[in-house]
């Protein structure tokens, strides 16, 4: 059986090198390449490299090197037909053996490519020098496109006229009408498909013109603002990004890629400095979208509103980030501004946005949250139960479970009862609150109960607690008038501001509960929970690596036999944190 070389290209662009090797090698990323162990031969030092780029392996230790196919022959011991074989099973692709009849389609794919690249270079000539062009190079200066902007994509214009790149470009009929580039109309005779627009040529990731999608200028009548290529046997939207040509070196550089909605997005980001920016071509973005990007990147912003779309779209987004092992986050820009707007009156503000980015879960839920209110019980369950309704989409439980504690804190409810609803996974979350039977100014949560027993029982609780504990301003406050106190309740008073006073007051009369125990290891659980759910996103090695132990010491806390060595290591933990976010202040 020979197999078709489309085939053998289309398992080659498909599949993953480092998710294949992966299978078989626990790879790490380091700079642009991925490294472990090889298995070919016993090392203890990694010299066995992975480029997803270029889709090669190498192994400087016992020099064995090659692609996907050759790692399928020495893995399963086959041939290079049973190495095809074997990856077009794994991902799915129906092999066609190679005839005349492939011959020709591959011939036909060339004579189109070659088309569309010609007619790109007509269209781009036409705004460069001919005189209808004007008012198209005069609105591209407006928004900051023209001059070397305009020669580096390449863009062009298409002159209101019924035929004239059918007449004059010297492409043959049929090629036009199979690109999408004219059609005959009722009189069949050959017609422009596009006509008085701004155009912008989209390459596929080889630099290859593939199709174009073009605007209207401004007060054009026509109501079809942006009209794009249809698919064609060169061009299929869900497996095509704008700008990748361009973007792929930065984004393999930066291992991040930025994904637009349009082309002037996509422009402006590479104008403000950031060259790793592309954008869907008129539809959603797709798994196939993920699937190229990851041959490039393993963290993909995305530069648009990413909750439009809702719940489907983010169970999508998660079953991705699992499914291909990338992280997905949102930017957010400045009200009323999308990229192309900002790269000219405030670049700064992109990069600010980029570095910016909340993990896409964090952005649904400060969707969910922000600005409601929680002045009354009922608003605050409410509002419970809708934030754990985002949060609950996603597949994690630990996830579930730390964005959990948040929203307890947020609304100020006890966190056991949300992290129960986070551990049901339930999408429709249901509270029970209680209505407290007088309202107070202040409302008394953990961090009250904490200073409470500080200031009835010092001995029991003074060992667990430490000022990182404590968010609420006034309780911080109170907390400290307290300890530096030394536990004499006159003494604080004396210290503390008239609204930590007030506290302090109320504490010492309220009534404590009996497990002192419980009280600290749950207030400490909570703090560590907030505190690695705000982690900075760039974080080193050595954070990711402390913010790991945390969680096992989160573990140990809850045992008799090790609780009180966990409390230690996390409240060092904690403050430590604290102190390098205030510097120590």
């Amino acid at each position: 059986m020979a197999i078709a070389d489309d085939d053998i290209e289309r398992i080659r662009s498909t599949v993953s090198i480092v998710d294949l090797i992966g299978q078989h090698v626990q790879l790490k990323r380091t700079g642009r390449n991925w490294v472990g162990l090889c298995p070919f031969h016993a090392e203890r030092t990694p010299s066995f490299n992975v480029n997803e780029t270029t889709g090669r392996y190498k192994c400087f230790g016992c020099d064995k090197g090659g692609d996907i196919f050759t790692f399928v022959q020495e893995i399963e011991h086959t041939d290079f037909l049973g190495s095809v074989e074997y990856l077009a099973n794994k991902a799915g692709i129906q092999l066609t053996e190679s005839s005349p009849g492939r011959s020709k389609e591959r011939a036909r794919r060339k004579q189109l490519v070659e088309a569309m690249a010609r007619a790109v270079d007509w269209y781009h000539e036409r705004l460069l020098k001919s005189p209808d062009g004007r008012a198209a190079r005069d609105y591209l200066r407006s928004r900051g496109l023209a001059g070397d902007v305009a020669r580096q994509f390449k863009i062009g214009w298409a002159p209101d006229d019924w035929d004239l790149l059918a007449r004059e470009s010297g492409i043959a009929a049929d090629l036009l009408r199979d690109n999408g580039l004219a059609f005959n109309n009722r009189r069949d005779r050959m017609q422009d498909a596009f006509r008085a627009r701004v155009l912008f040529p989209i390459f596929n990731e080889n630099g290859e013109a593939v199709a174009i999608g073009g605007r209207v200028l401004p007060g054009s009548t026509d109501p079809a603002k942006y009209k794009n290529s249809p698919e064609t046997p060169i061009y299929t939207k869900s497996r095509t990004l704008y700008g990748l040509n361009w973007a792929k070196a930065d984004i393999v550089n930066q291992n991040q890629v930025i994904v637009c909605e349009g082309y002037t997005d996509v422009i402006g980001f590479h104008r403000a400095g950031l060259p790793r920016a592309v954008a869907t071509c008129g539809t959603a973005f797709t798994e196939e979208h993920v699937r190229l990007l990851k041959k490039y990147a393993t963290k993909v912003v995305l530069a648009f509103d990413a909750d439009t779309a809702g719940q489907g779209a983010a169970e999508r987004f998660y079953e991705w980030e699992e499914k291909y092992q990338v992280e997905v986050s949102v930017a957010s820009f400045p009200k009323g501004k999308d990229p192309g707007e900002l790269a000219q009156v405030d670049p700064g503000a992109l990069a600010t946005s980029v570095e910016g980015a909340k993990p896409f879960l964090r952005f649904r839920l400060d969707r969910a949250v922000d600005g409601k209110p929680t002045n009354t019980p009922e608003a605050a369950a409410r509002l419970g139960e809708q934030a754990m309704a985002v949060v609950n989409e996603h597949p994690n439980v630990n996830v579930r479970k730390l964005y959990a504690g948040e929203v307890a804190y947020h609304v100020g409810l006890p966190a056991q009862d949300f992290i129960t609803l986070a551990e049901r996974g339930t999408r429709t979350p249901q509270l029970r609150v209680a209505r407290p039977k007088a309202r107070q100014e202040r409302r008394e949560n953990a961090e009250f109960v904490a200073i409470s027993l500080l200031v009835q029982n010092w001995d029991a609780i003074a060992p667990f607690l430490v000022e990182a504990l404590f968010v609420d301003e006034v309780y911080r406050r109170a907390f400290k008038a307290v300890a530096d106190s030394g536990g004499d309740l006159v003494a604080a008073l004396e210290l503390a501001d008239p609204e930590a006073r007030e506290v302090i007051e109320r504490a010492a009369v309220v009534e404590t509960p009996d497990d002192v125990g419980a009280e600290a290891r749950n207030l400490i659980s909570a703090a560590v929970r907030r505190e690695l759910a705000v982690r900075t996103v760039n974080a080193d090695a050595e954070q990711i690596m402390s913010d790991r132990e945390a969680l096992v010491q989160m573990e140990a806390l809850r045992t008799s036999e090790r609780g009180l060595d966990a409390a230690g290591w996390l409240l060092g933990w904690l403050q430590g944190r604290m102190e390098a976010r205030t510097g120590g202040a």
